[in-house]
């Protein structure tokens, strides 16, 4: 007679793929890193070829090892790695531009991670490191004075920035809640699927006006077969802040 399989050897199952998945993820990103460093100029040449590659490993149900894996996407990321691709998702949307070229600014800001991010000091320093860089360089405002906030709740950090509205035109905070690389196993046709991904929060302050207008910014960079290291964050973090707060053309 056959008879169910007893409910402990299912959980057991589920368990031993979960961590499997976990394995393989872990996996992928320990070779993000080395890959990262690799020339990309001529990524829509080859796009579809290292797509076409990855795709026929999931179909033949092969899990390739380290060496393997570390080879194809050498070859690949040399010469250019599959297409990636930039999504922007405003929330609410649309949002009239920060920026105003002609006015001064004060761009107050901080990091609201989630419990369990890693790596914080690294993701921090990029975040900072773009920070600088946009309000130095895009044209946002004609002069803007940058500053992290300590650690301190977001009732907190929206009182300080409510209280520099007395000294300022137009204050800005902007609230880091994800900055870095992503994969995802399995979740296209191709065997791997990855990228950076930017979260802020912005929220504006104005003297002549009642609380603040806030909204966020979800911004990505990548596609099937891309796999990022942690390099382009910076720029990442440029890239996100000039969707969000829209300067004018130069």
């Amino acid at each position: 007679m056959l008879t169910c399989c007893p409910t402990e050897l299912l959980e057991d199952i589920e368990v031993r793929q979960s961590k499997q998945k976990q394995n393989i993820e872990a996996h992928f990103l320990g070779i993000a890193g080395e890959c990262a460093r690799l020339n990309t100029q001529l990524e829509r040449l080859l796009s579809a070829l290292c797509c076409l590659l990855l795709t026929r490993l999931r179909c033949h149900n092969q899990l390739a090892t380290r060496s393997q894996l570390l080879s194809l996407f050498a070859i690949l990321f040399a010469l250019g790695g599959c297409a990636s691709t930039t999504t922007v998702q405003l929330s609410p949307s649309p949002q009239e531009p920060v920026c105003i070229a002609s006015a001064t600014a004060q761009i107050l800001w901080k990091p609201e991670w989630r419990a369990d991010q890693k790596d914080v000091l690294a993701r921090e320093a990029a975040a900072s490191d773009g920070l600088r860089q946009f309000f130095d360089g895009a044209g946002c405002f004609v002069s803007a004075s940058l500053e992290r906030l300590p650690q301190i709740s977001m009732e907190a950090a929206h009182a300080v920035a409510a209280d520099a509205t007395k000294r300022n035109r137009k204050v800005v905070l902007i609230v880091v809640r994800e900055l870095g690389p992503i994969v995802e196993i399995g979740g296209s046709l191709a065997l791997v699927e990855g990228g950076t991904e930017v979260v802020l929060e912005i929220s504006e302050f104005e003297p002549d006006k009642t609380g603040s207008r806030t909204f966020t910014i979800h911004w990505r960079n990548g596609g099937p077969g891309v796999i990022k290291g942690v390099a382009s964050l910076p720029q990442d973090m440029q890239a996100a802040l000039v969707a969000a707060l829209q300067p004018s053309v130069q």
